[in-house]
């Protein structure tokens, strides 16, 4: 088996001593820009990989964050992580990715596995199910930064990121009614997660403002997926059929388009909106009218809000709450000129 290379070697190979190389290699001030590129060349050639578990025993640090979110396969939640991670890798850190599959069980398990692996914070996105967020408490308690993004819960003292969602389910009504549709529907989760009712409370905001009724039989509440968006479309057409659908998110309005293309109700015809801009909406037929709610933003001020928090003694000192404004993507789901 081939030797591993140690900061002994490279050493040995510019005769100089181990505790200069070690200095140069982590950065240490008092060593000259001529021996330090002299250190990293003579590593680079003898193909030096430092021991990262021994710099983390002896400084307390991984360098490594954990980020939990409901699932990887949404491009909200991909484009979130790939913004994170690239606020991060010039300072040095690595994420490690947790999805729940909204699942609170999963979630319960993943702060405990990230924290076994010892991280150095983690960021999370909540699942569907949460409601109790004591299983995050053990983040506060060993003082690393906690942070909640997109799907949050203010039960814990903790830093936020989070669209404002009762404007985006105001806007995405609004939009609807500027575009001449009357009898509007919302098909979205059961589940009492505050960014879906806070889109709902937007949503009758709306209705009201314009004097147009609230119908209980315009309200489906049940899942968020192809296949729920699917049902509830075929629920709400067939009794006092609405001339819009307002849906959970873009998967869920999706399944809405699916199901009005099969009985005939194409939209714009019975305009349909979603949520999240995920990357197929714009190449469905009809391309899906959205609402934006800037995940490479969120990604960014993920990164930069951990990196605040670590640069204090108490990452807790000062609590931020970042709100980010969203946006209408009109296409043709709701083009009724189109």
């Amino acid at each position: 088996m081939k030797k591993k290379t140690t900061i002994y070697d490279i050493a040995n190979a510019l005769n100089i001593t181990v505790s200069t190389v070690s200095r140069a290699l982590s950065g240490f001030p008092a060593i000259s820009d001529t021996t330090r590129k002299a250190v990293i060349e003579m590593a680079k050639k003898l193909n030096y990989s430092p021991n990262k578990l021994a710099s983390a025993l002896k400084s307390g640090k991984t360098y490594i964050i954990g980020v939990i979110v409901p699932s990887v396969q949404a491009h909200f939640f991909a484009s979130i992580i790939h913004r994170i991670e690239d606020g991060l890798k010039d300072s040095g850190y690595r994420i490690i990715i947790y999805q729940s599959n909204e699942s609170v069980e999963n979630e319960i398990n993943g702060v405990k596995t990230l924290l076994e692996a010892q991280v150095d914070g983690i960021m999370a996105s909540l699942s569907l199910e949460t409601k109790d967020v004591s299983h995050f408490a053990e983040i506060i308690e060993q003082n690393k930064p906690l942070i909640f993004f997109d799907r949050v819960n203010t039960d814990l003292k903790v830093p936020t990121i989070t669209l404002d969602d009762v404007k985006a389910g105001y806007l995405a009504t609004k939009h609807l009614i500027d575009k001449g549709y009357k009898k509007i529907a919302f098909v979205t989760t059961a589940h009492q997660v505050k960014i879906f009712n806070d889109r709902l409370e937007g949503y009758k905001a709306a209705l009201a403002d314009h004097n147009l009724p609230s119908i209980a039989d315009h309200l489906i509440l049940g899942g968020l997926s192809i296949k729920d968006g699917r049902f509830g479309a075929g629920k709400l057409m067939r009794n006092n059929k609405p001339d819009a659908i307002i849906a959970g998110d873009d998967f869920t309005a999706l399944g809405v388009i699916q199901k009005l293309k099969e009985i005939g109700e194409t939209p714009p015809a019975i305009g349909v909106i979603g949520f999240a801009n995920e990357a197929f909406s714009a190449y469905i037929t009809p391309s899906l009218s959205t609402i934006d709610q800037h995940a490479s933003q969120m990604g960014k001020e993920c990164a930069k809000m951990f990196l605040n928090m670590i640069s204090q003694e108490n990452p807790y000192a000062k609590i931020e709450h970042v709100v980010l404004n969203p946006n209408i993507i009109e296409r043709e789901s709701t083009d009724k000129k189109g």
